[in-house]
């Protein structure tokens, strides 16, 4: 028997799992939910903890032969209220540290006189992001391990600060998403990016160069339509003659749910955002907007009558009454 028995709850669906799923998977989809559904990363939704309570259940289940014998065998005794189940979320929600050590394996924890690896300084609940020239800087927690090649110990060098690119889908960029990273000297770093994250923003992973620098992930998320992803919301960037940003226009504009029509009124500057309400990213009953941002261009060559007619325009700024005379 491969599937839930009677009332206790199918723990291969609460992983995201086919029946049967080997360890390395096992592993992989209990901690991909954990990190999902951990109240500290989800602050606004009241459901989270029972959320997170259940896949840490279903994972001291199936991880356990005899628990999930038991469990699949129709028995109760594999619940989380089973003897001897070792399940450290049985009796109660866990501080974030202890949330770690059950899902990464017991960390050695530095003492006062010695300094940890890497630093986490990015903290969920607490989140803050200053725009700086079209870019977001936030710091990134490190989520893993890290692991350092094998190799003597390298010569004192300089800090220096590295920088890689990440390419993140909108679905990825909204629910957070684990990363890889092979530095040059061999080093693997594991990362998780924050919910709700944007294009452009900036992950800081302090000290992990050699020598002491920070590593910085610079996060693209944009769509082949050329949608830039920014939590909930979407921006675009929309080209216009000067004669249709003067006139007026109607135009068709891609969103992540197909392309829908926008008329954009007259006399639009450059930098002009037009809303196009609930077309944004949803995450359950919240969903964003799309913002588009008028951008006016011109040709890169002007054809002789063109250029006429905008010397007239520039005789007509200059002199108002110049026409009636």
């Amino acid at each position: 028997m491969t599937h839930s028995p009677g009332a206790q709850p199918d723990y291969w669906s609460v992983l995201g799992l086919e029946p049967g799923a080997d360890a390395p998977s096992l592993k992989a989809a209990f901690r991909a939910q954990a990190r999902r559904w951990h109240p500290d990363l989800n602050g606004n939704d009241p459901l989270a903890e029972e959320r997170f309570k259940r896949v840490n259940e279903a994972y001291a289940v199936l991880s356990d032969p005899r628990r999930r014998q038991a469990w699949e065998a129709g028995g109760h005794s594999a619940g989380p209220g089973g003897s001897g189940s070792g399940d450290p979320f049985a009796t109660g929600f866990p501080d974030f540290d202890d949330y770690l050590d059950a899902l990464l394996g017991e960390r050695r924890r530095p003492t006062q006189e010695e300094e940890p690896p890497v630093e986490r300084e990015y903290d969920a609940e607490t989140e803050t992001h200053a725009e700086t020239e079209g870019q977001t800087e936030v710091e990134a927690e490190s989520a893993g391990s890290v692991t350092s090649a094998p190799a003597p110990p390298p010569p004192v060098q300089a800090s220096s600060d590295q920088e890689s690119l990440v390419e993140l889908s909108p679905e990825q960029a909204l629910q957070g998403e684990r990363v890889e990273l092979v530095l040059p000297d061999g080093t693997v770093v594991e990362v998780w990016t924050p919910p709700f994250a944007g294009d452009g923003w900036r992950l800081r992973l302090v000290g992990v160069t050699p020598g002491g620098g920070d590593h910085f992930l610079q996060l693209r998320v944009r769509t082949d339509e050329g949608l830039r992803i920014d939590g909930l919301r979407v921006l675009y960037p929309l080209e216009l003659s000067p004669a249709e940003a003067a006139l007026g226009c109607q135009v068709v504009v891609p969103t992540l749910r197909g392309p829908v029509k926008l008329r954009v009124p007259p006399c639009s500057s450059s930098g002009r955002l037009l809303r196009l309400r609930a077309r944004g990213q949803e995450w359950g009953e919240q969903r964003g907007d799309q913002l588009v941002e008028v951008r006016i261009v011109v040709p890169d060559v002007l054809a002789d009558d063109e250029a006429a007619l905008y010397r007239r325009l520039q005789q007509l700024a200059d002199d108002p009454d110049g026409g009636s005379r």
